[in-house]
């Protein structure tokens, strides 16, 4: 008997939430390759190996367009070998990764490098650890989701303080390889071990309402699953799709000059370290009531909700005078991004199924990657062009807009018999 088999006959609770704690530690150490801790080693890093900032930074944006590219092929991936295999093999890589970071003393390693971990964070840890939760819960899917963007929060809060800490008594060669291990101690053993696909491979069912010996009396009449190719000929895919593309342009047009906007509005750079603090805190917690209100009330209203918060945060940031609001607006835009990784996770699941989800997630992940990269352009190309961030944030609270227009008929597709 395997581990996990032990472990589900043993504890008193469902497994599932074995399997949501296993997921939510990849979601908490594929921020070793997040933008916000690669941003604590861009100094140390420029000023021992002479490098500029911008090739630097554009190690993020090599492993961003191939994370695009290579979200595809992630997704049929975990439907064709399994999420347990796909998230072990991508811990695994993203340690080796970081480990290989600590030692690169040319661009083209570093982009080797941190670009894969970039790929790893961006593409098979995100579809990967949402697919395999999303088959466990259905009734729960909602909260179950919120619970993987809280961890994601805890990972995007402390990695880049540990970083910061780090760095400050080894080096930031040190750090990058000792985030390897990090990264491998908190979550290779549970997802190597612990995961397993669905819960009717160890006789359970879904949020564990139905007992495994009354299974074959009841047919799984809830839930409809749809293929790739009937998935792509309903109107309802193509909604999620572009409105999600259009809320992350939202996205990365705010997230990416977030902390350059508001020292323009006159903030110290540890104000607004502290702002981008809070909202990642506030994803955090905006993941847990997103998570709540998406197993409540219809996808519709969900985003309605979401593109009222995508839109005031946008209009927000225009009206910060100090302090204390740009702390209020950045909360808000947190609260909108722990919406924005539940809400369009659990519709795709619940319009589609679970047995091409992983597919189904690989086909739209790549219109939010196009989504955030056309934000931080377009935020940066409107400032260079007019010195003020202000027409920029008007366009993105338009897209939320338009977003939500092509929301506003959203319901679950129909499958004709």
């Amino acid at each position: 008997m395997s581990i996990a088999n032990l472990i589900s006959k043993k504890t008193p609770f469902f497994y599932g939430w074995v399997i949501l704690g296993s997921a939510g530690s990849t979601q908490i150490v594929r921020n070793a390759a997040a933008s916000l801790t690669l941003a604590i080693f861009m100094y140390p890093m420029a000023e021992d190996l002479g490098w500029s900032r911008t090739v630097i930074a554009g190690a993020a944006s090599v492993g961003g367009l191939a994370a695009t590219l290579a979200s595809p092929f992630m997704g049929w991936a975990v439907d064709k070998f399994g999420a347990r295999t796909i998230l072990s093999a991508s811990v695994l890589i993203l340690g080796l990764s970081s480990l290989i970071s600590g030692w690169a003393t040319i661009p083209l390693v570093f982009y080797i490098s941190y670009g894969t971990g970039r790929v790893i964070l961006s593409s098979s840890i995100q579809i990967s650890s949402s697919v395999v939760v999303s088959r466990w819960f259905i009734k729960m899917r909602g909260r179950a989701n919120g619970v993987l963007t809280f961890c994601h929060s805890i990972g995007m809060t402390s990695f880049p303080l540990l970083a910061s800490i780090l760095i400050g008594l080894y080096g930031w060669e040190a750090t990058w390889k000792i985030f390897g291990f990090i990264v491998w101690g908190i979550a290779l053993i549970p997802v190597t071990v612990l995961i397993r696909e669905t819960p009717e491979s160890m006789g359970l069912k879904p949020d564990n309402e139905i007992s495994p010996d009354k299974e074959s009396k009841i047919e799984n009449s809830y839930e409809k699953n749809w293929t790739i190719g009937q998935a792509i000929k309903t109107f309802s895919l193509w909604q999620l799709a572009l409105s999600g593309g259009l809320f992350y342009i939202v996205h990365g047009g705010v997230n990416n000059h977030m902390a350059a906007l508001l020292q323009d509005y006159g903030l110290s750079a540890n104000q607004a370290a502290i702002a981008i603090s809070i909202n990642a805190v506030f994803t955090g917690l905006g993941g847990l009531l997103w998570g709540w209100i998406t197993d409540k009330i219809s996808m519709r209203l969900c985003y309605l909700i979401l593109s009222i918060f995508m839109g005031i945060s946008s209009i927000g940031f225009i009206l910060v005078s100090g302090i204390f609001s740009a702390w209020i607006t950045a909360a808000i835009f947190g609260i909108a991004l722990g919406g924005l990784l539940v809400v369009p996770s659990v519709a795709i699941a619940n319009y589609f199924g679970r047995n091409s989800l992983g597919t189904i997630r690989g086909f739209i992940e790549p219109f939010g990657s196009a989504g955030t990269a056309i934000g931080a352009i377009l935020s940066g190309l409107v400032f260079d062009s007019t010195g003020v961030y202000e027409i920029a944030l008007i366009i993105l609270a338009i897209s939320s807009l338009i977003a939500f227009a092509l929301m506003i008929s959203s319901r679950p597709p129909t499958q004709k018999i």
